[in-house]
């Protein structure tokens, strides 16, 4: 089976999954507890926590079950925590769905939400942003990776205007750790991981910031710094740092991205959808006149693993919200599907998905 869909998910790499498993086995303890077990146990916790702080240049890690969690807190948590300073948050159309509904909740509690369209690509405009900012602004969030096209947001410029403002900045960062650099010197005040998308474990996130302070969103015992309550997984965290510690941007993504770009631009009625200058582990392309979801069937009868525009809107039968905001035409915009590398991916992955392809756009299409 060829798996190209490592934006949904990626495979845990064997040194994580070792890593993991040591830890359940021998220091299985509550790291809350005050014995000489859950000394040892808070001691890796703390271990793991120090070294994901060195790599991202973060004062503060607060370990959650994903992406999703941590980006709920970083909206939820920030925006409750300062709305004596203003009530006002900007966002882009384009964000995962935890984002949005997160922001969908605090604008039923009275905050008042900008949400800024994107161009053709994906992309934002900066004076847009700068045009939408208030005296009451606290918070703008924005994904630096877009997951369903690529599209890269200029990160480091947007943290700088925003500092100079003294508005708070969170960048969702699950498409776009271990898989582009990170300018460390001009980092968000809030940055969301999910460990499973960089060969790490489902269930496994992080929200890491600096220079701002959070309301606790869930409550109880008072665990991590008294912003995520209940026992800490001790293993996960672990696991998470090791994941970290091993992601690293891949060459030859860009070298896979160009030769099929080159490939499909052969097929008539065959539009790629990500930009030129997105992130190279992410191609999305979409068919004319066909579903998304008959590709991605059919590919897999001939054992090719790929998926529709995102995992999150794939069991949906309209087209995705990100589909919808680049203004992709009619004829396409059911015909998209998106792939996806990751460690694992190898040429002859590439070459086989060419030939399956192949295969499956002349059986559906009738040459």
């Amino acid at each position: 089976m060829i798996y190209l869909d490592n934006s949904a998910t990626t495979k845990p790499k064997k040194e994580v999954l070792d890593a993991f498993v040591k830890v359940n086995e021998q220091f299985y303890a509550n790291p809350a507890s005050l014995h000489e077990l859950g000394n040892q146990a808070e001691d890796l916790l703390e271990t793991a926590r120090s070294q994901i702080k060195e790599l991202l240049h973060m004062d503060k890690i607060i370990f959650t079950s994903g992406g999703t969690e941590a980006n709920n807190l970083a909206l939820i948590g920030t925006a409750r925590n300062y709305q004596h300073r203003g009530k006002h948050i900007i966002t882009f159309e384009t964000e995962h769905p935890s984002v949005l509904k997160s922001i969908d909740a605090l604008e039923s509690e009275g905050f008042e939400i900008t949400r800024l369209a994107v161009g053709n690509a994906g992309e934002i405009n900066i004076d847009k942003l700068k045009n939408s900012l208030r005296n009451d602004t606290i918070l703008v969030s924005l994904m630096h990776v877009n997951n369903e096209i690529g599209t890269v947001h200029p990160i480091a410029d947007i943290a700088h205007l925003l500092k100079k403002r003294r508005i708070f900045f969170h960048v969702d960062a699950v498409q776009s750790i271990g898989k582009l650099d990170f300018d460390t010197t001009a980092m968000p005040n809030l940055l969301t991981i999910s460990g499973h998308k960089i060969h790490g474990l489902k269930g496994s996130g992080l929200l890491a910031y600096s220079g701002v302070d959070l309301q606790a969103i869930q409550y109880g015992g008072g665990q991590e710094s008294d912003m995520r309550s209940g026992t800490v997984s001790v293993p996960n965290a672990v696991a998470l740092a090791k994941a970290l510690r091993l992601a690293a941007p891949n060459p030859l993504y860009s070298q896979w991205n160009q030769e099929l770009r080159q490939f499909f631009s052969g097929f008539t009625g065959v539009k790629i959808v990500s930009p030129k200058n997105g992130a190279m582990h992410i191609l999305t392309v979409a068919v004319k006149g066909l579903k998304g979801e008959i590709l991605v069937s059919g590919l897999q009868k001939e054992s090719v693993i790929i998926s529709t525009s995102s995992a999150c809107s794939s069991k949906n039968s309209q087209a995705s919200p990100v589909i919808l905001a680049i203004g992709l035409p009619r004829e396409f915009k059911d015909g998209v599907i998106r792939i996806s590398f990751g460690e694992f991916t190898t040429e002859q992955d590439i070459n086989a998905l060419k030939k399956a392809f192949q295969r499956v756009y002349r059986m559906i299409k009738g040459v």
